[in-house]
Parts: C-alpha cells; structure tokens; sequence
C-alpha cells in the first residue's frame, strides 16, 4: 500500500481516537470554531499541503519547474506574521513564489513526521534543531538536488525578500554569491554613514590580542543601510542598550572595505574577506565572540529592541552554553518579565 495512504489512514485513526466520545465532525466544528495555538496566523492558501517527506518535495517542485522553499516558523512570533501579512500580501511577492517555489511550512516546535533529505524520519522539532534554527522565520532555499543555494535567518523587508526570491529562482547563485547580487540590483538608500562611536576598538584591529576579559561583538554594516540607520539611532538607542553594549569589546566594520584585520582566529583579512567567510546574508549583523575569540552567537535579520537586547543577555550570561535554542530562552525571558509586571513589546 501506498505510504502516503498509510499516513492518511493512521492520521485518521488518530483523529477519532483522539475525539473519544466527540463525534469527528464536533471535533471539526470546534477546529472551525477557532481553537487553534494562540499566535497562530493562518497561512496563505496556495502553501505546498506536504507530506514532509523533502526528499520528495524537491523531485515534485523540479518536475514543476520550480524550487523548495522551506518557511521555518512558530505561533506566536510577530515576524513571522509581518512576513506573511506585509511581504506576502504584495501582489509581485507572492507571484514570484507560486511560479518558481513549493512553499513548505515547518513548525520549529511541531510533532510532525518530516524525511530528511538524507531519508532518516525525525519530527519537525528535531528537524528544525538539526538545521540549527535560532530565529523565526528562518528560510531555506534548495535547489533540485536538495542543496542549500540560500539562508534567510530572521524576517527581511519585502524589497529584500523579492531580490531574494529572484536570486534564486533565476539560479544567481552560478554567478555569485547574494551579498554581490544585492549589492549590484538593489543597492539599499540610508544616510551615508557608518555609525561608528568612539568607545568602540579603533585601527588597526588585531582581534587576536584583546587583553579585556570582554566578549567582543563585531557590527557588519555598510554606509548606505535604513537598517543600520534603524539599529543605531532607535534600537541601540533604547533604554538598556548601552548598558549592555558597554559590557562587550565592540568593532564596526564597513563590509565592503578593504579595511585589514586580524581575526580572533589570528587570521589576516580584510573586512569585506572575513564578511564572506562568515557566509552574512544580511546588514546589519551582530556577530559575537567569546572571550576566547570564539564565535558563539549572530544575528541576521530584522530585529528590534527585545530581541537585539535579548541577544546581547545571551551572550553576557553564557545562555547558549546551556539552551542552545535561542528562541527557547527569548520565550523565558519574556515570562520572567511579564511576571515582574514589565510590558514586553517585541516590535517596539
């Protein structure tokens, strides 16, 4: 018998079991009815309804033309529900995904039964940890063979995202990576300058002999960022910010130059080579190091105030040594605070 056939039946078993004495149909009237994780934002009708095998997700989507674009979520997350109510809602956003992608919608706390595309059977959660998922949405672009042609962690503005979208569907990735791309087709508008302050590291950088004690946290910009602009003159400027920032060693780089460097690895680079080293997809990025000079934690996407601060208490405290799950130990955060009686805005 056909797996797929077997899932069904087995799903439905499930169902009535489940229901006990509830009729199915009253257990469909109350999953009408509203009954749903609280967050949870309904998804665009035309989303692949997959199997969560990926392995045939992507042989369904090359057969078609198209590519797999795997939507890494959770209920509850603000970005989530701005991807899908503002990029989503635009008319050329939403063409180009249901012409060149199967959009396939993951829960990174789901219970789902996903195949890997290495055939192994794990469930959305484990699947999720296994790909190293720390933001939401976090999405994953594969090509016909399965191979990750790119990464979007956290949510992009929709100029962005589109330029995203056709980087990969017009397989840019043969000619580049989509730092270069989105340098050359969508230079991005902000006031010019990089926002550097005096109190962070000053030339020459040799990252590889910091005798503070300090974590170190390195700012991957450019001049003409609204983003960076965003960070700097509301974000970091935000009650607690600096506080936190004056706990680290902190370094700005224009990710273009050809600033050089050392490295906390001890390697000489430029700034604009150890961008590219580090595979950053996004401006700005918080890349943070250890006291050792080991990268322990990032950011790439947009975030704001609870978030940006959030990830600097994670780093500070060492968080990531034993919850692994950044999003687990946001969620944590947030509690504690609201049970103090403190108001958590996460779009603030």
């Amino acid at each position: 018998m056909n797996r797929y056939i077997i899932r069904i039946l087995n799903l439905t078993l499930i169902i009535i079991s489940a229901c006990g004495p509830m009729h199915a149909q009253e257990a469909g009237d109350q999953l009408s009815a509203g009954m749903v994780n609280p967050g949870y934002v309904e998804k665009p009708a035309w989303f692949k309804d997959s199997f969560l095998d990926i392995r045939d997700d992507v042989n369904e989507a090359s057969d078609s033309g198209k590519r797999v674009l795997l939507y890494f979520y959770q209920d509850g997350c603000p970005y989530c529900e701005r991807l899908l109510k503002e990029n989503m809602s635009q008319q050329n956003i939403v063409e180009a995904l249901r012409s060149h992608f199967d959009v396939i919608a993951i829960n990174m706390w789901g219970d789902r039964e996903v195949v890997g595309l290495d055939g192994n059977e794990t469930t959305e959660k484990n699947f999720s940890v296994a790909n190293k998922i720390m933001f939401t949405p976090t999405l994953q672009f594969l090509d016909e063979k399965g191979q990750h042609v790119l990464r979007l962690n956290g949510y992009v503005p929709p100029h962005k995202f589109k330029t995203a979208l056709d980087y990969v569907s017009m397989k840019k990735e043969k000619d580049g990576s989509f730092r270069d791309y989105m340098a050359i087709v969508n230079p991005p508008q902000g006031s010019g300058e990089l926002h550097s302050e005096s109190t962070y590291l000053q030339p020459p950088y040799d990252l590889s002999m910091r005798q503070s004690g300090k974590p170190l946290l390195v700012f991957f910009e450019q001049k003409n960022c609204p983003p960076c602009d965003e960070l700097h003159n509301d974000v970091l400027a935000q009650p607690g910010s600096q506080e936190l920032l004056e706990k680290f060693d902190i370094v700005l780089l224009d990710t273009w130059s050809k600033t050089p460097l050392i490295t906390p690895a001890g390697k000489k680079m430029t700034a604009e080579e150890w961008g590219r080293s580090l595979n950053l997809t996004y401006l700005p990025s918080m890349v943070f190091f250890d006291e050792g000079g080991l990268e322990v934690f990032r950011t790439e996407g947009w975030l704001r105030t609870f978030h940006i601060q959030s990830s600097m208490k994670y780093v500070l405290s060492k968080a990531y040594q034993n919850q692994k799950e950044f999003q687990r130990y946001v969620e944590e955060r947030a509690r504690i605070l609201r049970e103090q009686g403190i108001e958590v805005d996460l779009l603030k």
